[in-house]
């Protein structure tokens, strides 16, 4: 119910510019209901975006929000994690902010472990900006730029999201809203650098292009395609082709970031 989350948007920014059929804002609508699990202060939490459709998401919402470059809005994040430390801070970016653009941001949040919660919405292309295919266009799929279909192998965010050392990795879809929810706020509790990848449908650009179907038998692919952590394990190579995993994918806890730079601080003041 909508009158639930209701406190968490600005009310007079809606109706959303989203196209009908698209799933950003189910992926939202996730996000606010974890925050409302975890109970976090609103004048205590921030929401940064870059650029991008997902990006409209940091306008709607009624937090401390910063509407970013494109590809940057890691960086923005960490910059205010660093300066304010106490602050609960979700980062929205689109597949191609997140991995193109914002790429090296990525990796190196990643590999750093500062506790930001990333939500990536994923709609396999740069929507927003002209239909351009993006890091996750799975190959062979169509955009703008490859009107014969991309011959570039797409990115598993996950596992390089795992690779480069994030400490929290969740996977879920917009069909499957409520296990979204709950990788959001398992991701938030995560001490350290949390990525959540939500699979997101685009009837608009990338519907246009390989015609999947009407948005309904878009989301309807997610759930055929869609198979949770413990299932997987039970099947094939064979049987996983053209499936992907959801649900928790790593939680592995490691030093955080800005508490590890604080006790460098301390040590050196100690030797002043």
């Amino acid at each position: 119910m909508f009158s639930q989350i209701e406190e968490y948007y600005r009310l007079e920014k809606l109706p959303h510019i989203w196209c009908p059929g698209c799933g950003h804002g189910i992926i939202l609508g996730a996000m606010t209901r974890a925050i409302k699990e975890l109970g976090y202060d609103q004048n205590k939490t921030v929401v940064v975006s870059g650029i991008g459709c997902s990006s409209r998401a940091s306008g709607y919402l009624d937090f401390n929000t910063l509407h970013t470059t494109h590809g940057r809005a890691l960086a923005f994040s960490t910059g205010i994690k660093m300066a304010r430390p106490e602050l609960k801070v979700f980062v929205v970016m689109g597949d191609g902010d997140c991995t193109a653009i914002g790429g090296n941001h990525f990796i190196h949040a990643a590999r750093r472990n500062i506790d930001l919660t990333a939500i990536v919405f994923n709609n396999n292309i740069y929507g927003m900006t002209g239909g351009q295919y993006s890091p996750m266009t799975p190959q062979a799929k169509k955009a703008t730029t490859a009107p014969y279909g991309t011959i570039e192998r797409s990115f598993d965010l996950s596992q390089l999201a795992i690779a480069s050392g994030a400490t929290f990795v969740g996977r879920g879809t917009a069909y499957h809203a409520k296990l979204l929810t709950q990788l959001i706020a398992k991701g938030a509790r995560n001490k350290g650098f949390s990525v959540v990848e939500a699979i997101s449908q685009c009837p608009t650009s990338y519907g246009r292009k390989n015609k999947p179907g009407d948005p309904a038998e878009m989301i309807k692919l997610q759930k055929q395609q869609a198979v949770k952590v413990s299932a997987a394990a039970r099947l094939t190579e064979e049987q996983m082709q053209g499936k992907f995993t959801i649900g928790v994918l790593h939680d592995t806890p490691a030093p955080e970031y800005t508490e590890t730079y604080e006790q460098v601080i301390r040590r050196a003041q100690a030797k002043a």
